[in-house]
């Protein structure tokens, strides 16, 4: 099996995601450091489907430029998308994809799902 995750080294989360996946027999991992190489606007908006999540729900709140940015309340999911490619610390973190699916794995258990 073959995942990406896309990944902030920073992150706790993050770093337990990748480690579950590093140690899962079988799969070979490609990491996207995503604050390195940011997301196009089309991966995201599929990234954000595909997991079945709205931009919103997408959005990261803590520790990021979310509010200063006014993207807490009434902000379209365009403009927050905008945002997110802008300045990617804004989005949630890690998402995964494989073949079975993609998920943002917040709790880290959660790409057990797609294993």
């Amino acid at each position: 099996m073959h995942a990406t995750i896309w990944h902030n080294p920073d992150c706790a989360t993050s770093r337990k995601t990748l480690a579950i996946l590093q140690a899962t027999e079988g799969i070979t991992v490609d990491i996207i450091e995503y604050r390195k190489q940011p997301f196009d606007r089309t991966t995201l908006v599929q990234l954000c489907a595909d997991a079945g999540l709205t931009p919103r729900e997408a959005l990261r709140t803590r520790g990021s430029p979310a509010e200063e940015l006014g993207l807490i309340e009434g902000a379209s999911a365009d403009r927050i998308l905008d945002a997110m490619v802008a300045h990617p610390i804004l989005l949630e973190r890690p998402f995964v994809r494989t073949d079975k699916g993609v998920r943002l794995c917040r709790p880290q258990e959660k790409v057990l799902e797609i294993l």
